[in-house]
């Protein structure tokens, strides 16, 4: 298993090789991890690496990218400069960081990150993780490699050492990388959006399998990479949850609190804040039942935004924490709240955030302020009845007062999405599904081409580049006829 993150990292991208980790040796099957050794974590969480089986082998590879390594070196510098700062300290440091000189010069920075790094920032660690590879290679030969992206430099390093050794590799998207919206990506020059496209055709191309959480995702690389997939070898695995939901019961408190964990830097929720001023405006009984507690990144500028709009009093903030305490949370919470990607972000469609299915073994209500994306499909499948349309206020003020009339009624189990669909994002089910990707087995579900529209927003990046495809393949054409002439 390749897997560039996993724990102590605690990041929404370690849960699903987690998952897998754990779930694995039930089908016969033992896993050896291959990950990078860092000295600082995104959201460090050691309980996380005790719930990795003892019987796994994990072999940790450092990335020797000076730069890099000078970045994270800034990183924890700032941090601990910043750890237990006064507000004025912080909001001093951020000011000097926000000034115009620093800011050219972090934009000329990136800009050139992103013509010199390929495929992605983390490229520094693909020699050390082949080279560590090809070594449990020779030690005991593997059935199969599976990589997981992010980063597509984890597919890089499936493929070199494939090459190698001639094992299999099988690729898991763990998101829509190189075709939705992603900073670094826009950045390049259109020669190195070619390159990459020409990169990202041999690896899908050469795979035994690849995985796709969405059907709509699998449609949008099938037109993307034009004749590099074969459905055959196209396998539909959503992220999951493992063990069995929970048993829900309400919390006895004076207020109905609705939780939200995880990042909200690039997620909606001014429409939820205009929501809350409606109702404290119009409905104050109903405002001043209802409590808010967000925890994670970017819950400093959401405290922000609604002390703007006057609703500082439903609302309290925290940084990321572990999930543990997550857990506990959750248990002092009556309903969980998700959010949606904004709709000028290309590719939001596909977005299901990983915390959904830990909302779901939760099983608690869950309050859902969503586009029309594959987050908001899971939960109408589901029959969760507290589903608004982001772009809709007076629709989000009635899901909050159908909350408020269900917690005081405590009809709140009457809200919890349906356990028996629920059930087909357990481990169990993923994992049996991944077993025949690794396997060639064919899917328990095949994907059909053609069988799904293409998201609205990415519909013109695909016919972009299916349109590469073709005149490259028609210049091939043309060079090989005049070669065959000429000879």
């Amino acid at each position: 298993m390749i897997a560039h993150d996993f724990p102590p990292e605690g990041n929404a991208g370690v849960y699903r090789p987690l998952r897998f980790v754990r779930s694995l040796p039930k089908f016969g099957w033992q896993p050896t991890v291959v990950s990078l050794a860092v000295n600082s974590y995104e959201r460090y969480d050691p309980q996380l690496l005790a719930a990795v089986p003892a019987t796994t082998k994990i072999i940790r590879v450092e990335n020797h990218d000076p730069w890099r390594s000078f970045q994270h070196w800034r990183a924890r510098r700032l941090e601990r400069s910043l750890s237990g700062a006064s507000n004025e300290k912080i909001q001093q440091v951020n000011s000097v960081h926000e000034k115009s000189a620093r800011v050219f010069l972090r934009e000329v920075v990136r800009n050139v990150e992103a013509r010199i790094y390929h495929p992605d920032p983390e490229m520094g660690w693909i020699r050390p993780a082949v080279k560590a590879t090809l070594r449990i290679c020779a030690e005991s030969r593997p059935d199969v490699i599976w990589a997981t992206a992010a980063p597509v430099s984890s597919f890089v390093v499936a493929r070199r050492v494939s090459e190698s050794t001639g094992i299999p590799y099988v690729l898991d998207f763990r998101d829509s990388w190189t075709i939705t919206y992603n900073e670094f990506e826009d950045r390049r020059p259109l020669w190195a959006k070619q390159y990459e496209h020409r990169r990202m055709y041999r690896l899908i191309q050469g795979a035994k399998s690849v995985v796709f959480r969405f059907r709509a995702e699998a449609e949008c690389y099938w037109r993307a990479y034009e004749g590099a997939l074969q459905a055959s070898k196209i396998y539909i695995i959503p992220n999951g949850y493992e063990g069995s939901i929970n048993e829900f019961v309400p919390p006895e408190r004076q207020k109905c609190q609705i939780l939200y964990t995880g990042t909200l830097s690039d997620y909606r929720y001014d429409t939820l804040l205009q929501a809350l001023q409606i109702l404290k405006e119009t409905r104050s009984e109903v405002a001043e039942q209802l409590h808010f507690h967000f925890v994670g990144e970017g819950a400093d500028a959401l405290a922000k935004a609604a002390a703007n709009v006057g609703v500082s009093t439903m609302i309290t903030t925290q940084g990321p924490t572990s999930h543990e305490e997550v857990t506990k949370l959750s248990k002092e919470a009556h309903a969980l709240l998700i959010l949606g990607r904004p709709a000028n972000m290309r590719g939001y469609e596909l977005f299901a955030a990983a915390k959904l299915f830990g909302y779901l073994k939760l099983g608690m209500p869950i309050i859902g302020v969503l586009p029309k994306d594959e987050t908001k499909n899971v939960l109408l499948q589901l029959d969760v009845p507290t589903v608004a349309d982001v772009d809709c206020v007076p629709e989000i003020v009635a899901v909050l007062c159908f909350l408020r009339d269900a917690w005081s009624q405590e009809r709140l189990p009457s809200l919890l999405p349906r356990s028996s669909g629920c059930k087909k994002y357990s481990a169990e089910n993923q994992t049996d599904n991944l077993v025949r990707a690794l396997e060639g087995k064919p899917a328990f579900e095949p994907y059909i081409p053609g069988t799904v529209n293409l998201p609205p927003s990415l519909r013109f990046e695909i016919a972009q580049r299916a349109g590469e495809f073709n005149r490259r393949k028609a210049a091939n054409a043309e060079q090989d006829l005049i070669m065959r002439s000429q000879t």
